[in-house]
């Protein structure tokens, strides 16, 4: 491997070796070396050094620990927000919902309610529903506001459902229908903007949100009008497949086209007015409520390569390559997010200002902040675009500077920060984000030692977030049972020999975890003496032992503990099936509970009892 293209590739923040999430040594080879180089638009053979080293300090700054939950134990609820079913809400769950269960949860003592990422998708085109694939982090997906809380929306609603009904038909099912509700909200939205356009042109409320936004509102707008002028004329929502004339925010087509339909521009304004209103006010219902940091928001860790955000400013991303991770252990292949990473160079001469206006939106609304993928701050999978996941490496970022930036919105925010630091995590970043208060990510399943026993509640730091599980991970009910294994070869994504064992091993797990429990005297007497005799163990998970488990991780040193709504009714399906597409319904599966019947739910009271006694609120 030649020494000066190893020099030159880590001169540019390139990784050359690393260890894996199991520790091994890593390296990357001299083809992925120099696709890397070239996605950062420097030659390998030509090129000159680059200054990484020069750019690398730690940070000068600490995300904000609010008083309110510094020292303290908190506990609040997590759920995805399209998954809230309710009596009112038009097929998937809205910023209505939302803050009905804020109240629910500060009800029963949570102080947060922790959400997906609620950035804007495409409008124009329901069926790109991955809540982790925005067009955009800066803005909010409309699909998200409740259209009975608009002006003149209730009553819109009803004509239409008297006029129409078939288009109501099939809202209420298992799964998220995104195109029949897409449609059908958007073509109210629309209703109700028509009828108020003429006085929104004025409203000074309406255009001191739009002078706030400035640019970036306005060419987000801008691409929105424009993605639904596409899709209406055959083509996709994204930017890729319109014509080349349209693919600079700058070319007198796109100004041309701004200046003729500056109502369909408007209309997407008012949009972002709208959910940015409800998102507040949801906000403002968990606060009244008690909550002592009420939405807990998550942000993804990139965006889509056609999306407003990288056509508004192609500078700031790289297209040359997509975001994804290496091989590990759970996907042999590594994975390919398909997301546009961000270009070093250009975060670090813009000091960082397209990333601030992310967090600055953020959080507006938030107490506290989830930043998926953590790791991101520190470096990034880049893929090359002609290679598969596994011919691709990492490209480091100035991790001081970037926490920094997190930092200095975090303070004057007063948000607290979560880092989701799973997976392949570099060496001595758990260390810098502890230093920089950004509060570490524990799942239960794996806080493991290496023999595979569970680690003991004190061995949870004080600065993190605990949790059982995750979207990407089965819910307690079918983590217990196996159903994310059952799943896997059930989707053809592994063998009958592999599920076999992995099935096997997973009967460890639960004998492992029920022995933590006997530790913290949590073990009921019949399941210690089936852990006793080595009898088998119930194939399903009763409300007992849920309970028991969930008193275990909210046990924990942690300061905040994280439970799902599907585990507190001990739902077995998992939001999402890593690695799938069609073989699973990912992002679509809804509560098995209407939220007005939630609080009279036993499940969900005897678990929030439960987590109320080990950790009770304080002033």
């Amino acid at each position: 491997m030649s020494e000066r293209l190893e020099d030159l590739a880590e001169s540019h923040g390139i990784q050359i070796r690393y260890r894996s999430e199991m520790g091994e040594p890593m390296a990357i080879d001299a083809e992925a070396q120099a696709a890397l180089l070239q996605a950062l638009r420097v030659d390998p053979e030509t090129g000159e050094r680059g200054r990484f080293a020069e750019l690398q300090h730690a940070p000068r700054r600490r995300c904000a620990l609010p008083e309110r939950v510094r020292g303290q134990r908190r506990w609040g609820v997590t759920c995805q927000l399209y998954a809230l079913r309710s009596r009112r809400s038009l097929g998937l769950g809205d910023f209505a919902d939302l803050g009905q269960l804020a109240e629910i949860a500060a009800a029963v003592g949570a102080d947060f309610v922790g959400v997906n990422p609620m950035h804007a998708l495409f409008l124009a085109d329901p069926g790109r529903y991955s809540p982790y694939s925005p067009s955009t982090r800066r803005f909010i997906n409309p699909f998200y506001v409740a259209v009975d809380a608009v002006e003149g929306g209730l009553d819109a609603t009803e004509r239409l459902r008297v006029a129409e009904p078939a288009l109501f038909e099939g809202l209420d099912g298992e799964l998220v229908d995104y195109g029949a509700a897409g449609m059908l909200k958007r073509r109210l939205l629309h209703e109700l903007f028509e009828a108020q356009k003429d006085t929104l042109r004025d409203d000074a409320t309406l255009r001191a949100f739009r002078d706030k936004g400035g640019r970036a509102l306005q060419d987000f707008a801008l691409f929105e009008a424009l993605s639904e002028s596409r899709v209406a004329a055959g083509e996709g929502a994204g930017w890729h497949n319109w014509p080349t004339e349209l693919h600079e925010r700058s070319g007198e087509a796109v100004r041309r086209f701004e200046r003729e339909n500056a109502d369909a521009v408007l209309f997407h304004q008012w949009l972002q007015f709208l959910a940015d209103r409800q998102l507040s006010q949801a906000q403002e219902r968990a606060l009244r409520a008690g909550m002592a940091v009420g939405l807990y928001l998550d942000f993804a860790v990139g965006v889509s390569p056609d999306g407003a955000e990288t056509w508004a400013d192609p500078q700031v991303t790289v297209r040359a390559a997509r975001v994804g991770s290496p091989p590990d252990m759970f996907n042999s292949d590594g994975q390919d997010w398909g997301l546009a990473p961000l270009s070093p160079d250009a975060l670090a001469e813009r000091n960082y200002a397209p990333l601030v206006g992310a967090y600055e939106s953020l959080m507006d609304h938030a107490g506290a902040i989830r930043i998926d993928h953590a790791m991101g701050l520190a470096r990034l999978w880049w893929i090359p675009e002609t290679s598969r996941s596994a011919g691709g490496g990492y490209v480091r970022y100035p991790l001081g500077d970037m926490i920094d930036a997190l930092a200095e919105v975090s303070e004057r925010r007063d948000c607290l920060v979560i880092g989701e630091d799973l997976g392949t995590v570099p060496e001595g970043f758990r260390e810098t984000a502890e230093e920089a208060a950004i509060l570490s990510y524990k799942v239960l399943y794996f806080e493991r030692w290496e023999d595979g026993l569970f680690k003991a509640t004190t061995e949870y730091p004080e600065l993190s977030l605990a949790c059982i599980s995750t979207h990407d991970l089965a819910a307690l009910a079918g983590w217990w049972h196996g159903s994310d294994i059952r799943l896997r070869s059930e989707t053809g994504r592994q063998s009958e020999a592999h599920t076999a064992r992995d099935l096997a091993s997973r009967d460890r797990d639960r004998k492992a975890l029920l022995g933590a429990l006997r530790h913290e005297n949590l073990l009921s007497p019949h399941l210690a003496g089936l852990l006793d005799s080595g009898d088998p163990l119930p194939e399903r998970l009763d409300a007992e032992l849920a309970i028991a488990i969930h008193r275990f991780a909210a046990r924990t040193r942690s300061m905040l503990f994280a439970v799902q709504v599907e585990d507190m009714i001990l739902s077995e399906r998992q939001p999402n099936l890593p690695g799938t597409t069609d073989e699973y319904p990912n992002w679509r599966i809804r509560s098995e509970v209407l939220l007005e019947d939630l609080s009279a739910d036993e499940r969900f009271q005897a678990m929030a009892r439960a987590l109320r006694d080990e950790r009770p609120q304080r002033a």
